[in-house]
């Protein structure tokens, strides 16, 4: 008989350029639906470079940023030599109003050299059967945010015997799963951005084209619609209690061929399905841009190449803003149980990045580490316990931009370890150069860490398979847990439920994924979800690849989704579809 052929590995990512959030051109392994092109250009919604913006009234006129480079096209490596770029193409953006704020008006950096920062911050392009942060929504009203593959974590930092706190999940009467619906993919003429998704009590709210839409969990019918003028950018991936949140849009519908700047923040509140209020900084209709966005307390704070600004939730007042004598500047946010700041400080050819844990309400820094000069970017992962990712020289190899775990004391500003992960020995992914929040692959819990493995032979005939293992956050060692994955599945942490942790098993070509539960003790897996084997919805579930896609676990729940809309992309079946609802048996 005829072996099949063995599995194609999927191609080195790294270094600066476009963000490892791009599809893989190749079969993830044997049997594989194959992953869609990526377009050439950049779609709408996405962070691009805009004109120079003009500063508020009040605030000094802008300075030109001499170091400033435009990102290159899609597929193009940056341009090392800082020529001009041609005509037509988006110019770099001058520094608003130099820096970071301060407390009663903007925030306090610590006390270096001005620093001013460098090119726009490289294009993200994702595909539609690909997203961010494996993600799980708003389990119950007790937990102030939407849990997330980053997680924000709790409990305590150290010890090794587990925790013994029982999570809200149950195990379903049948866990073999049915389609509960699916949401069609929408009609664009070029690559748009439909990031985020949530999970409330009642429905699960999706981005779309220039809106954001509430569905039923079970029938899929839609139960409000958010208009936007524009595309979204990027959204919080934390909610409040009474489930708020925010997002990134751009003023309008951009041309085709032309892009707006991702210049307006929202607060959006998705149990009543209203628009709180809309927020930007800048004057003339040139407005300070921003590639994150995060939700944290009362707070809503946006960070981007020139510095972050914070409103307050409810009224959308202004908390801080950049100011012009500030010395370093904020370049995003972690949000959720705490706010955590990552200042960008130094010069462009020697930056120094400061992990600032602060009150989100006045914005004045609790606790500060400061990480290596040399290191450019960081994520974080949790903010409580508060864990760093940065790829440390940029020997992370793989595109994961994480070659190194920082386990920080948020209360003195300590380190407490560092733990190495090799990307080429663990899968975490972040996309610390534009969301430096949103990371893939990671859940932290029980004053743990936990990671999957990179993909390796299993002990059938060409069957890839993987790991999660368990490092301790006091000691930076790991503890000897592990989860297998299982012949032919790859293994992803979600988020962590009480002392347990929520993990998805992406399916070999021949079977459906599943939802298990582990054991913060034991490390026993219990199967919470298992999809169907065979049929279009197997076809479907095989495309959201847990690197490219969100993907939220709830009671029986399971929603995946895709963060861009793409007239190209599409399933085996020719079926194209946003996202995919299945549910446990009756």
């Amino acid at each position: 008989m005829t072996q099949p052929p063995p599995p194609q590995q999927p191609p080195q990512q790294g270094g600066f350029g476009p963000p490892q959030d791009q599809p893989p051109p190749q079969q993830p392994g044997y049997g594989y639906p194959q992953a869609p092109q990526a377009p050439q250009q950049p779609g709408y919604g996405y962070p691009q470079a805009p004109q120079p913006p003009q500063a508020p009234q009040g605030l000094p006129p802008q300075q030109p940023n001499p170091y400033a480079q435009p990102t290159p096209p899609y597929g193009q490596p940056p341009n090392p030599y800082g020529q001009q770029p041609g005509y037509g193409y988006p110019q770099p953006p001058a520094p608003p109003y130099a820096q970071t704020g301060q407390p009663g008006g903007g925030r306090k950096g610590s006390a270096q050299a001005v620093i001013i920062l460098a090119a726009v911050l490289a294009v993200a392009l994702l595909v539609a059967g690909g997203v961010w942060y494996a993600s799980s929504g708003k389990d119950d009203g007790k937990n102030d945010t939407a849990s997330s593959s980053g997680g924000t974590g709790g409990g305590d930092t150290g010890g090794t015997g587990g925790s013994t706190a029982k999570g809200d999940e149950k195990v379903p009467a049948h866990t073999g799963s049915q389609l509960l619906f699916k949401v069609p993919m929408p009609k664009v003429d070029d690559t748009t951005v439909v990031s985020g998704s949530w999970l409330t009590d009642k429905a699960y709210v999706k981005s779309g084209v220039a809106e954001i839409i509430a569905y039923d969990r079970d029938k899929g019918s839609k139960l409000w619609t958010v208009k936007l003028p524009g595309p979204v950018c990027t959204v919080s991936r934390h909610t409040t209690d009474d489930g708020r949140t925010a997002v990134v849009f751009q003023p309008r519908m951009p041309a085709k061929g032309r892009s707006e700047g991702c210049s307006q923040v929202a607060a959006l509140d998705l149990d009543a399905g209203r628009k709180l209020w809309t927020k930007s900084l800048g004057s003339g209709g040139r407005a300070m841009t921003f590639e994150n966005v995060t939700v944290s307390a009362n707070t809503v704070a946006a960070g981007g190449d020139y510095g972050g600004v914070a409103f307050d939730l409810s009224s959308g007042r202004q908390l801080w803003a950049p100011k012009p004598k500030d010395t370093c500047i904020d370049a995003g946010y972690g949000g959720g149980e705490k706010l955590v700041a990552v200042l960008k400080c130094g010069s462009f050819n020697d930056p120094q990045l400061h992990i600032q844990t602060i009150d989100p309400q006045s914005g004045q820094t609790i606790s500060e580490y400061k990480l290596a000069t040399g290191i450019e970017y960081a994520s974080v992962v949790s903010t409580n316990p508060l864990v760093v990712a940065a790829d440390v020289g940029h020997s992370a190899g793989d595109g994961s931009e994480i070659s190194d775990f920082f386990s920080i004391d948020n209360k003195t500003g300590k380190l407490i370890t560092r733990i190495s992960a090799p990307g080429k020995e663990y899968a975490a992914k972040c996309d610390a150069i534009s969301e430096l929040e949103h990371c893939t692959g990671v859940a932290v819990g029980n004053g743990r860490l936990y990671l999957p493995t990179e993909e390796h032979d299993g002990t059938e005939n060409y069957s890839q398979t993987n790991e999660i293992v368990a490092f301790d956050l006091a000691t930076g060692k790991q503890n000897g847990q592990r989860a297998d994955a299982g012949d032919g599945y790859t293994i992803t942490p979600l988020r962590m439920d009480g002392g347990n942790v929520i993990a998805y098993k992406h399916p070999p070509y021949n079977k459906g994924g599943q939802v298990v539960s582990i054991d913060g003790g034991s490390f026993k897996e219990t199967k919470l979800l298992e999809n169907p084997a065979a049929g279009s919805v197997r076809d479907v579930e095989g495309t959201m690849s847990p690197d490219y896609s969100e993907i939220l676990y709830s009671q029986g729940h399971l929603y995946l989704a895709g963060k861009f809309a793409d007239k190209l992309t599409s399933s085996v079946s020719g079926e194209r579809v946003l996202a995919l609802a299945l549910g446990a048996g009756g």
